[in-house]
């Protein structure tokens, strides 16, 4: 999934061949702090995350809803809700610089230019009373600054980079008109619209039936080869990640629990969620089992457990789990866990007193 040559756009919509090291990292989050202020108190949807993003590369973020996948991405965006959400520790360092620092108008220049994203359901995302036209044009002529004749023939020339028939026609229709596979498309092609270094994917392929799924899966594959560009893939579909992540980081109550390679992450899971996330996925072959569940629900954020945060419903847990919050520790190379059970490599587990 990586290239050795990213295209960018040029002021006519065009193209350009630039030259890129995608041996370096684009995005590094590290100890990611975000929260949002209610008046039943202060909620920490996301408590420390760190990852790293090569350029060209694919990172799959995954977990049950309501880990903190989303608003991660959003932290990321500078798109959590003005008011209650806000970033309140940690860094997000876009080519070396923290965006968590810039102001709203830098932010704007970053926002569907730079990073671009791929929101959930794309109906509710499309605005209603303007054409699909006017809505990917919108962000050329923000950002590239061309006429409108030049913003819709960018309009049009995308249509026809996510395979939509006849872009000449579909450029003027509404989203109603549009089936979920085509309105998906359409928030694929505005992501796209200025070619950004960075695409995060909000489960891509939320409410499309399985064939529509593959087939938007493989477009996305095929435009990140095409433009060179990084993806952070956020899913809770195991089988999404095993097929197009480089990297995954498995989330849990606003953390990230391990963290590897998707062969490392599939062959041999280490934390405990993992591993029952793994056996709650049903085999294709071989004898019918009944699928292993895990046991209770997610806790709520207003209420964490001390230390570990999965030992409520995790069967290894003792006493030191209720008292030590695990840290994120190397336990073989390239393979990182969150939990006291597993001891890192050349090491003893490091913990946090809580």
């Amino acid at each position: 999934m990586c290239n050795a040559v990213r295209c960018a756009a040029t002021g006519r919509g065009g193209v350009r061949q630039e030259s890129i090291d995608l041996m370096g990292v684009l995005l590094s989050v590290r100890d990611l702090q975000t929260s949002f202020f209610t008046s039943d108190g202060e909620i920490r949807a996301v408590d420390g995350v760190t990852f790293d993003i090569d350029e060209g590369a694919t990172v799959g973020l995954v977990g049950e809803s309501g880990c903190g996948k989303s608003v991660t991405a959003l932290s990321i965006m500078r798109l959590l809700s003005r008011g209650t959400g806000r970033v309140v520790g940690g860094e997000i360092l876009y080519r070396g610089e923290d965006l968590a620092g810039y102001s709203e108008a830098g932010m704007r220049r970053i926002r569907g230019n730079e990073i671009s994203m791929i929101f959930q359901e794309p109906m509710t995302s499309l605005n209603p009373v303007f054409t699909i036209g006017e809505q990917i044009g919108e962000a050329v002529r923000l950002h590239q600054g061309v006429s409108a004749r030049e913003a819709r023939n960018r309009a049009i020339e995308m249509l026809r980079l996510v395979k939509i028939a006849e872009p000449e026609k579909r450029v003027r229709d509404y989203p109603h008109q549009l089936s979920g596979g085509m309105r998906q498309r359409v928030m694929i092609a505005i992501a796209l619209s200025c070619n950004p270094r960075l695409l995060m994917a909000d489960e891509p392929t939320t409410a499309l039936d399985v064939t529509i799924q593959a087939q938007i899966l493989d477009l996305i594959g095929e435009l990140q080869e095409r433009l060179g560009m990084a993806v952070l893939l956020i899913t809770h579909d195991l089988g999404v990640v095993a097929q197009q992540a480089d990297d995954v980081a498995v989330m849990y109550a606003g953390k990230i629990v391990e963290r590897a390679k998707p062969e490392i992450i599939f062959s041999r899971p280490m934390h405990p969620y993992t591993v029952g996330l793994m056996n709650s996925v049903p085999g294709a072959t071989g004898k019918r089992l009944r699928l292993e569940a895990i046991p209770g629900i997610v806790p709520s954020p207003l209420d964490w457990p001390s230390g570990c945060r999965f030992r409520t419903r995790c069967t290894s847990a003792d006493d030191a789990c209720a008292h030590s919050q695990p840290a994120l520790v190397e336990v073989e190379p390239g393979h990182w866990v969150s939990c006291l059970k597993v001891p890192a490599a050349n090491a003893p587990a490091l913990a946090v007193e809580v």
